[in-house]
């Protein structure tokens, strides 16, 4: 007989042990199961030595565990990262079972819940909770294949430090939060570095007095619902680039290429010891400058509607990067590159779920977490509900709203 459960969590992420404390703080039985070893696999495993949470340490908010440090405005380390976690499992007592990777999630017929499948065992859970977060799979392009077996390749989450690579130059393809991090990290430790651009945006660390994030969410723009996009796609933008790097630095690609940095349009091709690049540099930077235009402009109408008092800012009008010439192939070996740090991010896959609950994207198609399946619920996903719904600083209200659901018990269970 499979061992039967009210509520099963898959992921022990943020997402996954917020939901677990407030189900707790309902007295409502639940598991969560984690495929990873140990708390805080994303921070601990999948992250360099040398990284800082991308926004305030205020903004670390995990119910029950807000905090409470004198370090509001820092930006916290990845070993207090993962203390942080840790502490919060055995502080609450949140049943969390490590080391169990779930296979499926099916629906039982004649409404008696769902099927949940792992390496180990089978569990039936009346609900069933989804908060394996949206980067399951890191992505790097078939191409990495065809290229020299000489040269190091990494994804971003397998880099840990400049000395873990060859001596050489380094190809940053990537132009994301992790890439640029990435990058400012080698050129500064004497590295050649050449970054393959995205279009991906530039948010200043500082402006008008405050913390760039500390004005998204003074203005309410982390609370705008997803029925606000310009269209579904929209919700898989990258985020904007910056960093928590000695107490919160603004990165700009014009700043990198005064620097030293040789800045590339995207990667179309690559052979051997050959790239070929697409002739877009001077968009991509265009792009990220127009982006900060947008956002700083947001923030001195949200002061001027709000009557507040932050003294006027002018930010620096870098043009570095366009004066860099636009190549379209790059040469490796005569570039002294003898690494590749893949920058591109992450795909997201939701296989485990075989239930027809996704979109043509793969996203789940659902309101605040809630599907169609009574019983079977998302948390923890950018743009879940609102845009902070990802985030740290957001992740808890949708958890505490689908915490609420389950205990209702007003449900009635799929028959299919």
């Amino acid at each position: 007989m499979n061992q039967e459960i009210e509520t099963l969590i898959i992921g022990g992420g943020q997402a996954g042990l917020s939901t677990s404390y407030h189900l707790k703080q309902r007295g409502q039985e639940h598991l969560v199961l984690d495929a990873a070893a140990q708390p805080a696999h994303v921070w601990r495993d999948d992250r360099w030595d040398s990284f800082n949470l991308l926004t305030p340490n205020w903004s670390f908010r995990l119910p029950g565990a807000e905090y409470q440090g004198d370090d509001p405005h820092g930006f916290m380390g990845r070993a207090e990262i993962v203390a942080a976690f840790e502490q919060y499992i055995q502080r609450f007592q949140l049943p969390v079972q490590f080391g169990e990777r779930v296979l499926s999630v099916e629906a039982i017929r004649r409404g008696q819940g769902y099927l949940v499948t792992t390496q180990e065992t089978t569990l039936q859970a009346r609900n069933v909770v989804v908060a394996t977060g949206l980067y399951q799979r890191a992505r790097k392009p078939l191409l990495s294949a065809d290229l020299s077996p000489h040269l190091t390749q990494l994804h971003a989450s397998q880099y840990r430090n400049p000395g873990v690579l060859p001596p050489g130059a380094v190809l940053v393809v990537g132009s994301g939060q992790s890439g640029c991090q990435i990058a400012e990290e080698l050129y500064l430790s004497g590295r050649r570095v050449y970054l393959s651009t995205s279009s991906a945006g530039r948010a200043p660390r500082r402006y008008r007095g405050k913390d760039i994030f500390e004005w998204l969410h003074l203005s309410g723009f982390l609370d705008r619902t997803v029925d606000k996009l310009p269209s579904p796609k929209a919700k898989f933008a990258a985020n904007p680039h910056l960093s928590g790097r000695d107490g919160g630095r603004t990165l700009n690609l014009h700043q990198f290429a005064r620097d030293g940095v040789i800045l590339l349009g995207r990667i179309q091709d690559g052979r051997d010891q050959l790239i070929k690049l697409a002739p877009d540099l001077h968009d991509n930077l265009t792009k990220a400058d127009q982006f900060e235009a947008e956002l700083v402009k947001l923030i001195d109408d949200y002061i001027a509607q709000a009557g507040l008092d932050a003294s006027p800012e002018s930010l620096p009008a870098l043009r570095d990067g366009f004066i860099a010439e636009v190549t379209t192939q790059l040469d490796l070996r005569p570039a002294g590159v003898t690494s590749i740090i893949w920058a591109m991010g992450f795909a997201f896959d939701f296989g485990l779920v075989k239930l027809p609950v996704f979109d043509g994207d793969g996203y789940p198609i659902q309101q605040r977490g809630v599907t169609a399946y009574p019983g079977l619920f998302f948390v923890g996903l950018p743009w879940l509900y609102t845009n902070k719904s990802g985030l740290l600083l957001g992740v808890g209200e949708d958890a505490e709203y689908i915490a609420s659901v389950i205990a209702s018990n007003e449900q009635r269970y799929p028959n299919p």
